[in-house]
């Protein structure tokens, strides 16, 4: 046993998956000091899988292993606000570990490169305790290739040609490398409403704090006023904008649906239904008129434990003082504004293809990413936003709390 250990730290390996884990990891940083170069892109991308397809299971441990940190390190973050620092290290080389195994498997079960190609490919669709931010077609998403799963496919399969084909016969390695330039040119038409984003930076140490509250609610109503004067005909708010039960608020209720006489709102904020518990919701006021729409997706580990309930109830009550996980709604839910359909989405759940069923053409998504800043957590998500977008052929409208807001239109 001691000698099998030693070999998963020869310093070979670990410097080679160092380096293959930077090559695959390079593009959120450069995205992150807002590089988008897509030659070295390109170069970064295919070097990265190039030197990994074919590898040991030993350096595909390792590769997994520095990614699950390159990607991930900031999931920890959040541990924070629950008073829980001392688990950062932990929940780090937990994540860590997680992809660590998962890549040793397939560096395992990959006898060879022909095999090790299809679960390399495979990995896209596994979801490790529910999540999913591990696409690795994004690292295609600034370069001269397509980020379909067939030219992702197309992509790797030209890689393992160029690899493992004797030196005469790799220029075939070309035929579905160039199919992976395939681009389709989006048809997309912009729906005709003018909508404010709003720029907003609240920490998270500030966003739940009641002294703070007030003055939360008071930005809020400036922010809708200055969009009225501004003519436009809605304005969307990032997740949990109002910190509070907004359901149970009916002074902030009248508010808002007088305003939306003028102005078409959509805001975050919780909801608390006696006979169901808590949601995290997304609001729209129209024409004095609420309507709500509940989170279906949730955040594994952070509104929702992905264990048995027994489980369940054992972690909340050691680390999170008996609180409950958040309840979910079954499906996805539509606001229609001014006529246009608009699938409504919070944060995590934008990334997740359950909500592009039935393929909407406009998306709001809301979120909070003041958890995790200043961290590329913002980065990856909007990244991942651009793949859904392209895949899906979906305007997303992203109003963020310490994140990257903006319309993202298929490119």
């Amino acid at each position: 046993m001691k000698k099998n250990l030693d070999i998963y730290f020869t310093r070979i390996y670990i410097i080679k998956a160092f380096v293959i884990a930077l090559l695959l990891s390079a593009f959120i940083y450069l995205s992150y000091f807002g590089i988008a170069f897509k030659p070295l892109n390109s170069l970064l991308a295919m070097l990265g899988f190039y030197l990994l397809l074919g590898e040991n299971r030993m350096v595909w441990f390792w590769s997994g292993l520095f990614m699950g940190i390159m990607w991930f390190y900031w999931i920890s973050f959040s541990f924070v606000y629950y008073d829980l620092s001392f688990m950062i290290p932990f929940v780090i080389l937990g994540v860590a570990l997680t992809y660590a195994i998962l890549f040793w498997l397939i560096g395992r079960l990959g006898y060879f490169i022909y095999l090790q190609l299809p679960l390399l490919f495979g990995v896209s669709f596994i979801d490790p305790f529910g999540f999913n931010w591990l696409k690795l077609e994004l690292i295609l998403i600034d370069t001269y290739f397509s980020t379909t799963h067939l030219a992702f496919a197309l992509f790797l399969s030209g890689l393992t040609l160029l690899k493992a084909l004797p030196k005469w016969f790799k220029i075939f390695s070309l035929i579905p490398l160039l199919g992976a330039l395939y681009h389709t040119s989006p048809n997309i038409l912009m729906p005709p409403i003018d909508v404010a984003l709003p720029i907003m930076n609240i920490p998270q140490s500030q966003r739940w704090d009641a002294k703070y509250q007030q003055e939360a609610i008071d930005l809020n109503f400036g922010l809708i006023e200055q969009a009225i004067a501004q003519n436009k005909e809605l304005i969307i708010f990032p997740e949990s904008a109002f910190p509070l039960y907004l359901n149970r608020a009916p002074r902030l209720i009248e508010a808002l649906k007088v305003y939306s006489q003028q102005i078409s709102i959509v805001t975050g904020a919780l909801t608390y239904e006696e006979d169901q518990g808590f949601f995290n919701s997304s609001y729209l006021f129209q024409k004095g008129e609420m309507q709500i729409a509940h989170k279906i997706i949730l955040v594994p580990f952070g509104e929702e434990i992905p264990f048995p309930s027994f489980v369940v109830d054992i972690i909340n009550t050691l680390f999170f003082d008996g609180a409950k996980d958040y309840q979910k709604a079954k499906e996805p839910q539509d606001f229609v504004i001014d006529e246009i359909p608009f699938r409504s989405a919070i944060c995590y759940e934008g990334t997740n293809s359950k909500l592009f069923e039935g393929n909407p053409k406009q998306m709001i998504v809301i979120s909070n990413n003041a958890w995790f800043s200043p961290s590329i957590e913002q980065t990856l998500q909007y990244l991942l936003l651009r793949l859904y977008a392209n895949n899906y052929q979906t305007v997303i409208y992203h109003s963020a709390n310490s994140g990257k807001s903006g319309v993202i239109t298929p490119e």
